[in-house]
């Protein structure tokens, strides 16, 4: 057995740490890994491929020693050269869509490469691999891979959870659906793992996802950047309306205490108003009640139960008949961006760069908001009741300054919008 020679040519770890990742055991298990040899014979005994960034095994066998460059076609940019032992694995240090060209040289011999090669993925088999668990990325992503697949021209599969793949499998016929143990023996010519990369990690994302975007990084990482607008992905919205009388949907709950709606009389004011012009209110959310330790967040007074395990497709029956949707920065306002339906998004803790555009977005700028998108604040996810403020007078302010007023301000102008459509 060869002695694994990987040349790291960073001092960067090649495990992405993506979103609600933390130990070395968890990173190593946010994706499928690709095979340790590189699939494609170069010459010689040398074997190339794209598949965690640009990646070139010399193996002990090779009969010459070689010189490897690696260029960034796009800036004319020689990223990379060095000459290589026998033995050793040599890997880029970006991991995100980068137009790579390979040269390789012999030893010593340097006007004229023995191998060359360009990434082109036209006609390729391609992998992109989504984490697992988090729906609101998910869905923010997946409108960009398609446009990744429809510009390269490549034969592509798409690792996923289940709960995921059964939402777009039908919309998205040219893509291959897979979970990722269904991955081992399987072999791709290129791999892009698509994450948020926390630490001010920019090898594995070109810029830091919290400038840029929830969504909006994704297209970056996948070379779209000429594309880089709000497209929701396609779902079915084709079942019969399930209720007759005019209803309302929110969802309350999130995965912290930060994305709550935490004004105290916020929900019930909201709700009581709703009611009052004759709406039903449907909470959807997956919990009658969230928390941890001694915080825990109850479904709003007033509302009708619509909670429990449903799956994403009975939610999307239900939000896509609704007048409005109201929520918060979490996984089912963006399911009700797939069902084309007015949504009033209540956030704070987030900067409207974040989610995708809506003109009845609420947010109170008179006090601190938008941690998340703050690259000077470092998010805990282990920590629910995390706030930048540890002062507990304006802890989790951005929220509590938000008052009903507010939301029915909006609600009552996507009514009006609604009525004059």
């Amino acid at each position: 057995m060869e002695e694994d020679k990987t040349i790291t040519i960073n001092n960067a770890s090649n495990i992405p740490v993506a979103e609600g990742t933390s130990t070395q055991a968890q990173e190593k298990e946010t994706f499928a890994r690709p095979p340790k040899k590189p699939v494609f014979k170069a010459i010689d005994e040398i074997y190339y491929d794209f598949n965690n960034g640009l990646r070139v095994l010399f193996s002990e066998n090779c009969e010459k020693e070689y010189r490897c460059v690696f260029v960034d076609k796009a800036s004319g940019m020689i990223v990379y050269s060095m000459d290589i032992p026998k033995g050793a694995c040599v890997e880029s240090v970006k991991k995100y869509y980068v137009d790579f060209h390979l040269d390789i040289y012999e030893k010593g011999h340097f006007e004229k490469p023995v191998f060359s090669t360009d990434l082109n993925l036209d006609g390729r088999n391609v992998l992109v691999q989504f984490p697992y668990g988090a729906v609101g990325d998910t869905i923010a992503w997946f409108s960009y891979v398609e446009r990744f697949q429809k510009k390269h021209n490549c034969k592509l599969t798409v690792s996923m959870e289940k709960r995921m793949a059964d939402l777009f499998r039908n919309q998205y016929p040219e893509i291959e659906f897979c979970e990722k143990d269904d991955l081992e023996g399987r072999e791709f010519y290129a791999t892009y793992n698509l994450g948020l990369f926390f630490g001010g990690d920019v090898d594995h994302q070109p810029y830091d996802f919290r400038a840029v975007g929830l969504h909006r990084t994704i297209g970056y990482i996948l070379g779209l950047d000429d594309q880089i607008d709000d497209i929701p992905p396609r779902v079915d919205l084709s079942c019969e309306r399930q209720i007759k009388e005019k209803y309302v949907v929110i969802a309350t709950q999130a995965s912290s205490q930060c994305k709550y709606w935490n004004n105290p009389s916020g929900w019930r004011e909201t709700i009581a108003y709703l009611k009052s012009l004759g709406y039903r209110v449907l909470c959807i959310d997956l919990n009658r009640e969230y928390g941890y330790g001694f915080v825990w967040n109850k479904i709003p007074f007033g509302c009708e139960d619509f909670t429990g395990p449903a799956s994403l497709q009975e939610r999307i029956n239900l939000i896509k008949d609704a007048d409005l949707f109201i929520g918060l920065s979490s996984g089912l306002s963006w399911l009700a961006w797939c069902c084309k339906v007015p949504i009033v998004m209540i956030s704070g803790f987030t900067d409207p760069i974040n989610e995708f555009h809506t003109p009845y977005r609420v947010i109170n700028t008179h006090v601190c908001h938008g941690c998340w998108n703050d690259i000077r604040q470092s998010y805990d996810h282990h920590d629910f009741l995390w706030c930048p403020h540890k002062d507990e007078k304006k802890k989790f302010e951005c929220t509590l300054a938000i008052t009903s007023k507010m939301v029915i301000e909006k609600i009552n102008k996507a009514l009006e919008d609604m009525k004059n459509a």
